[in-house]
Parts: structure tokens; sequence; C-alpha cells
């Protein structure tokens, strides 16, 4: 029998948060993305690289192993935010996962970074396992987490705030990820220096979650009993009109993310000859982005999310096609100054999506009666993971395809092009299609607030007519 009891409807989004958002509790709350995007930017980051030119693997294998985990993502992602919907737990029904997962996140990260084989087969068979195990250990934390989100902040500016905490904390996790290669240099560069460098970043993952339990709450809410229905709950999911558009957006914007952040230390290392500099640049890039986001922040109380995600992408694509000019001989600092700008649009591009979900819940609770944030967070989980398994499949297929050759001392021409091609062109074609999904977007804050009134309205017994999707 199952620890939990299973439940159905529930009810909270015009609920008052039970405790204060302080800035010192979001800025806690968020260290839990923080942990979440250290692995997953290194995943996008460094972990390609580390594949092909440390442990040896084929790049087609590197690319086809974070596939086949997302895989595995597409069923336990939405699972479980099914299961963190219908959780009852003494002690909460998503923050305990917080505590079930963190110490397999970071023995599984620490065990990426090893290398026991030195045979294809061997090496892919071990590599698939541990990243497999690396995804379900973020699944069972990031799921909870990120659908506590909507429940903690209530107001359409108030997620914006805590999302952008959020963010920028997430983004410090990038930049741990960017300064692996730092690291694993300065300790020799070798596989046993990368092993070290997991180990004690596998460590440091597992140290936020007790305060990101302290620090988080959830709701009362209002409950009957009910049966798990995950393919239902899917099938209401795709016949939401906003969140599939919201899902086309995020993607589009996400894989340009992963795409660029794979890409960007090939292309600084092989294009501009300069290995020395890829932290650099990207700690360029990410230092902005935390410094853009209070911009971000307090020009979203004036205008629509989905305005600013399009400001960003069309910035972000603008600064790519700048990048794409680059040459060896350019200055060493046009390379940090270019990735400085770039991190402006960055921001906007991450940081939109997860503030918008709030909304779609709460357009979905209007329409069918039921609030099934695990479940919309899960998919956008998964989402955010198979941007970067895309990513992978993209520049690995694409750079065996061009013949890429780890032991040359000087890969081919079609090599060179194909890694600017993944570095700018293919990023901003799917910033384009988030572009295409994003115009016209529903929810507004106006929107929003009607959306509240009907629900509050109905909690007090007069409820109106459900409005459609």
């Amino acid at each position: 029998m199952l620890p939990w009891s299973a439940t159905g409807r529930e009810t909270m989004s015009t609920a008052t948060p039970s405790q204060p958002l302080t800035p010192l509790r979001k800025a806690v709350f968020g260290m839990g993305d923080h942990s979440v995007n250290i692995a997953l930017s290194c995943l996008s980051l460094v972990y390609f690289t580390f594949l092909v030119t440390v442990a040896g693997l084929d790049p087609w294998r590197a690319g086809l192993i974070a596939w086949l985990a997302r895989l595995v993502d597409a069923v336990t992602d939405p699972l479980m935010g099914r299961l963190s919907d219908a959780t009852r737990w003494e002690i909460g029904r998503r923050r305990p996962f917080f505590l079930i997962g963190m110490v397999p996140l970071g023995i599984f990260f620490s065990l990426m970074w090893t290398t026991p084989f030195s045979e294809q087969s061997q090496m892919f068979a071990y590599y698939l396992v541990i990243y497999i195990g690396l995804a379900l250990s973020t699944t069972v934390v990031s799921v909870p987490y990120m659908a506590l989100i909507p429940e903690m902040a209530t107001g359409y500016d108030e997620r914006t705030s805590l999302n952008s905490y959020r963010s920028a904390a997430a983004i410090m996790g990038t930049m741990v990820a960017a300064g692996f290669f730092g690291v694993a240099e300065w300790l020799g560069g070798g596989a046993e220096a990368f092993a070290t460098t997991g180990l004690a970043i596998g460590i440091w993952m597992v140290l936020p979650w007790p305060f990101v339990y302290a620090v988080s709450f959830e709701n009362k809410v209002t409950e009957r009993p009910a049966q798990i229905q995950l393919w239902s709950t899917l099938k209401n999911l795709a016949g939401h009109s906003s969140y599939v558009r919201l899902c086309f957006i995020y993607v589009g914007g996400r894989v340009a993310m992963d795409l660029l952040g794979l890409s960007v230390p090939l292309f600084v290392t092989l294009w501009l000859g300069r290995p020395g500099d890829v932290h650099w640049s990207l700690l360029s890039m990410l230092g902005v982005v935390i410094l853009s986001l209070p911009f971000w922040l307090r020009y979203a109380r004036r205008q629509e999310k989905h305005h600013i995600f399009t400001l960003g992408s069309v910035w972000f694509i603008l600064c790519l096609g700048v990048i794409g000019m680059g040459e060896p001989a350019w200055p060493r600092w046009t390379m940090f100054a270019i990735s400085g700008l770039l991190g402006i649009g960055y921001a906007a591009v991450d940081l939109m999506p997860w503030a918008m979900i709030g909304e779609v819940v709460d357009e979905n609770e209007l329409s069918s009666g039921q609030r099934s944030q695990g479940v919309y967070n899960g998919v956008l989980t998964f989402l955010r993971k198979a941007g970067g398994a895309t990513a992978y499949m993209i520049a690995g297929f694409a750079l065996s395809l061009a013949g890429y050759d780890r032991d040359a001392a000087r890969q081919p021409p079609m090599v060179m092009d194909t890694i600017r091609l993944l570095t700018t062109a293919a990023p901003a074609l799917f910033l384009g299609l988030g572009l295409i999904a994003v115009r016209g977007y529903p929810l507004t804050r106006a929107r929003h607030s009607e959306i509240l009134s009907d629900l509050a309205a109905r909690e007090q017994g007069t409820p109106g007519p459900p409005k459609s999707s």
C-alpha cells in the first residue's frame, strides 16, 4: 500500500500565503534551484565536452545518452508531479521529497565524472545508467519544488518576484557549472581532476535542501478522495491551449540556451583558439544575467510577461549574430563583452516562462475545477531536461557527421563551420520558434485578475460560468 492517500480537487489559488515571503525566505528558497541548476547546467555546459574529450566517448553516443535518459523522464516527471499533487503526509505533500532526493542527487552527480571504463560500449552503458540515476534524482526534488512556487506566491507580480530570486540562484548554479572547467584545469585537467571536482560539487549540491525545506511552506487545501489518473490529467493538459503555447515558448528558449551552453566551450577552444577563456566567457554572460534580473523584474511590474520574453529573445538573437562574426584575430576582451551583452537577453528568456506557469494553473482551475500544478510543473520540468537532451543530440550528431576527431591536432573545416552554426544559427532558430508561439499570448495581467476574481467568487459560493482554456 502506498504511504499517501490520493486526493482529487484542491483549491488554493486565491488563498493568502500562510507565511510572509520576506527577501530572506525567497533567497533561501531559491537555493533549491541553485542545486538543481548546477546539475542541469553541468550537463549542458560541461558534460558533453567531458564525455567526448576526457572520457573519449564517441560524440554520437554522447548525444544519444541524453535522449535515452529523457525517455525515462517523459514518464517520471509528470508522474512525480501527479504524486506530489496527491501525496498527503503529515509533514507535507511536496516538501518531504526534498529530503528524499537530495542525497541520491549528490551521489549520482559525483559518479558522472568518473572514468572506470575505456571501451566504447561499456562507457556508453555506464554513463547512461548514471545519467538516468541523476535524472530521476533531479525529478524527485525539482518537480515538487517548482510546483510550490504558485502556492507560496499567489499574485501576478509576487510570482515574478519569487521567480526572480529563484532564477538568480539558478544562474549562480550555472556559474558553478561554468567554473567546473577552471577548477578541473587547476587540479591538473585530467580524468582524476574532473572526478575530484565532481565529488566536491556533488557534496555542495546536497547542502541547500534542508534549508529549502525549512523556509518553504504549503497552504491547506480542500480535498476529497480520488484516484491518481495521470493519463487523463495529461490529456487535459494537451487540451489546454495556453499551456501548450507556454510549452512551445519554453522549449524554444530552453533549447537555444542549452545549444549555446554546450557549444560555447567548443567555439572558444577550437574556433577562437583560447581554451583558457572558456569559463571567463561563460562567467561574463552569467554575471550580467544576475545583474539584469532586477531590471527585468522592475520592468515586469509595468509590462506583460510575454512581452518581456519577446524583448529578451530579440536581443538574444542580435547578440548571437555578433558572435557569429567573431574571428580569432579579434581582441580578447570582445568575447567577454559580447557574452555579457548576451546575458541581458538570456535573463529574460530564462525567467519569464517559469513566471508565467502560475497563471496557467489558475486558468486550468477555473475551467476544470481542479488544480494540478504538480503535473503542470512536472511536464515543464521534463521539457527543461528534454531541451538539454535535444541540444546534446543535435550537437553530437552534427559533429560526428562533420568528421570531429578527438585526437586531431586541428579539426577539419567542416567541423569548425559546424561549431559556429551550433553557437549562433541553431540557437537563433529555436528562439524564433519561441517568438512565433508567444505572439498573441492570452494570459495578460488583466485576464489573470479576472480569473482570480472568478475563483474567489466560486469559493464564496457564487460561482460564475466556467471559462474555457
